[in-house]
């Protein structure tokens, strides 16, 4: 795979194409002549940058006419119906190379051709030769493999609302940075992306680092902070952090002398008092019944009450929460339930926490909540990499659009290596689950009835 081959021409394309290459948007270029398959080139930009991001290997070259069904091979392209009449009516063929595309380790500064319009679509000589590997292909051989073949049998696309939205996204990501996350999603849910691809860390998420510091100030960095900008700094950073799990804060209450900290109202009421410093004082459970009851009246006791604050309670802390139905959790358990979010935006359902927000010291029971949806987390990623396995376990079947699975063949495959196993329902249900346009970690062609749907592979769901 890391063999080198040194490539001393390259193939003339416009800028927009070589992009949509190199972007795994499409595997396919329209070359002015006939293109050996097996031959292995530069991707040469027609501007003025003169900068060679990628070089492409021809797996396939096809000649085209105007019998083909070119609605179709647009939708399978970049091209519109329009551009693609043009051509064939410029030279009675379209010659469409299917390109397997490898990104280079860095950009290849060449001189400029000034001619280079002039060698659009054709094959121009470097000055010199460049070297080049196959460690980075932009689509993994699974994913080209089923796209040439659908290309090939000029079968129509399997989510072209997708593809569109993916368009539009692709041209807000330089003016609105935040559409970048979508994109990266969107294109690995198509198969656009490489598997290589590694998620970086969301700096915009940085501040979850800084939960039980904030809060614990045993180990607080900032020791000459007063205690009550020590306590604002936990409200605020609590506040955001109940926000990030799915509740609707109410602005209304914000903490202060005699305020009431935290107020959520959805999915449930949620009546919040947050501590800063080395441990919880016991007064605090009568504070929060006090508070809460004047400014919530009867609706206090309808709430979820929640004692947030460091160190390990007292036992007359603890028996004092029993009796109010208090829970009190520490700092670094508030830090695992967003940090779990953070990592799998879905993992955390708000109203089977409630179950767990018992009265006295529950850090247990959120752990426990945490173990269990880490647990359902980690089956569903079984059952991805069972789907992907069975892909993989015949080479030859890449020929075929999708390798794609029955759930009885994907249940008995999980079943070989995995406790407790599973039935075919509780399969189907999961399989379902996971080719939703929501999740798109697998496709799904739907059959007569649940017994004959077959799913195939998309993309991991990394646990780790």
């Amino acid at each position: 795979m890391n063999q080198q081959f040194a490539i001393p021409t390259a193939l003339c394309l416009p800028v927009p194409d070589i992009e949509a290459l190199i972007q795994g948007r499409t595997i396919a270029a329209l070359p002015r002549m006939f293109i050996r398959p097996g031959q292995r080139f530069a991707l040469y930009p027609a501007d003025s940058s003169a900068s060679i991001k990628a070089w492409a290997k021809c797996e396939l070259c096809q000649i085209l006419d105007e019998t083909k069904p070119l609605d179709i091979l647009s939708k399978l392209t970049i091209w519109t119906p329009k551009i693609l009449k043009e051509i064939l009516q410029k030279q009675q063929y379209l010659f469409l190379a299917y390109l397997r595309v490898y990104q280079l380790p860095e950009l290849q500064e060449i001189s400029v051709n000034p001619n280079i319009q002039e060698k659009l679509g054709k094959f121009v000589s470097l000055p010199n030769s460049i070297t080049v590997s196959e460690a980075n292909p932009v689509i993994n051989d699974r994913t080209f493999a089923q796209r040439k073949h659908q290309l090939e049998k000029l079968e129509p696309p399997l989510h072209p609302e997708l593809e569109e939205l993916q368009s539009a996204i692709a041209s807000l990501i330089i003016s609105q940075p935040a559409a970048k996350q979508l994109d990266d999603d969107i294109k690995a849910f198509l198969g656009w992306s490489s598997e290589k691809l590694i998620k970086q860390p969301d700096p915009n998420l940085a501040w979850i680092n800084n939960i039980a510091k904030l809060g614990d100030r045993s180990i607080e960095q900032d020791e000459g902070k007063s205690n009550y900008q020590a306590g604002t700094d936990f409200e605020i950073i609590a506040r955001r952090s109940l926000d990030f799990l799915g509740f609707k804060v109410e602005e209304n209450y914000k903490g202060g002398a005699g305020g009431l900290d935290l107020f959520c109202s959805q999915p449930y009421p949620v009546v919040c008092e947050c501590k800063a410093g080395k441990s919880i004082p016991d007064r605090a459970v009568e504070e929060l019944d006090r508070i809460g009851r004047r400014h919530l009246k009867e609706n206090y006791v309808q709430a979820v009450r929640l004692i947030i604050g460091p160190g390990k309670p007292t036992k007359n802390l603890k028996e004092s929460a029993e009796i109010s139905k208090i829970s009190i959790i520490n700092v670094m358990s508030l830090q695992k339930l967003v940090e779990l979010r953070a990592k799998h935006p879905g993992a955390i359902n708000l109203v089977e926490l409630k179950q767990y927000l018992e009265p006295g010291q529950i850090d247990y029971k959120i752990d426990e909540y945490i173990d269990k949806a880490e647990k359902e987390i980690r089956l569903r990623s079984h059952i991805i990499t069972v789907v992907k396995e069975l892909s993989e376990q015949d080479n030859e079947s890449f020929k075929a659009t999708h390798q794609s699975f029955t759930v009885t063949e994907i249940r008995v495959h999980y079943n070989v290596t995995q406790n407790p196993r599973l039935t075919d329902e509780a399969v189907h249900d999961l399989l379902i689950e996971l080719s939703s346009p929501l999740t798109g970690y697998l496709g799904r062609i739907k059959g007569s009835d649940w017994k004959s749907d077959r799913f195939y592979f998309l993309r991991d769901l990394p646990i780790n």
